[in-house]
């Protein structure tokens, strides 16, 4: 099963990818099946040259990245990751969880950056090879909520965090668009409520997911 997690940054997505990664993990050791590799990978990154990528995205010395190079910067490093960890790990039937995917290319390069949807999702489709998420959890929770957290932390923001409130607005409605056109893999959950809550509706998800498959 190939499941991902999208969403603002700072919307928990991470911690609840986590969370499930742990509790997949769990089942598997209880059910005694010890060889079953869950897979627990980030985007940008999961390879020595998708790393690489994503140390020039964030690097916020590197303002004077166009767009257009941002998105193919991304999808290099997610073609790279396709091919060396995801298809793999599936042809061998092994569970891949991934924080972000190719959705958070559409929302944040075409919804955010105002870049061409068509040739996004074409970009998209040739880095992905066609590979597609079983099912796709989306961590929304809104902007206001985001600064929140952000002055909360007291981290230093990277690049691709310093964008601005506009732009977060547009690449939130972008990944709610993204969900009203696909319902079927698409799952919106909401991130303002508590961990555990969100934990709870992840599973729910992911239960009847395994039940059908």
């Amino acid at each position: 099963m190939f499941i991902t997690f999208e969403g603002l940054d700072f919307s928990g997505k991470t911690t609840q990818a986590q969370l499930l990664v742990e509790k997949l993990r769990a089942l598997q050791e209880s059910a005694g099946d010890r060889n079953h590799v869950v897979h627990f990978i980030r985007e940008p990154g999961g390879t020595k040259i998708s790393e690489r990528i994503r140390a020039i995205l964030l690097d916020k010395e590197h303002l004077e990245i166009t767009d257009t190079a941002e998105l193919l910067l991304f999808s290099a490093s997610r073609s790279q990751l396709v091919s060396q960890v995801i298809i793999p790990a599936l042809r061998k039937g092994e569970t891949v969880v991934c924080d972000r995917y190719c959705d958070s290319t559409t929302a944040y390069q075409g919804y955010g950056r105002g870049l061409n949807l068509e040739a996004v999702r074409s970009v998209n489709r040739l880095a992905t090879a066609g590979t597609d998420p079983d099912i796709t959890f989306v961590v929304d929770i809104s902007v206001v909520e985001i600064e929140h957290r952000k002055a909360k932390a007291g981290i230093a923001f990277d690049r691709m965090e310093s964008a601005g409130k506009q732009f977060y607005e547009r690449v939130r409605n972008g990944y709610l668009e993204i969900a009203n056109n696909e319902p079927g893999r698409l799952v919106v959950i909401d991130g303002a409520t508590a961990i555990q809550n969100v934990e709870h509706e992840v599973w729910q998800s992911v239960e009847r997911k395994l039940a059908l498959s």
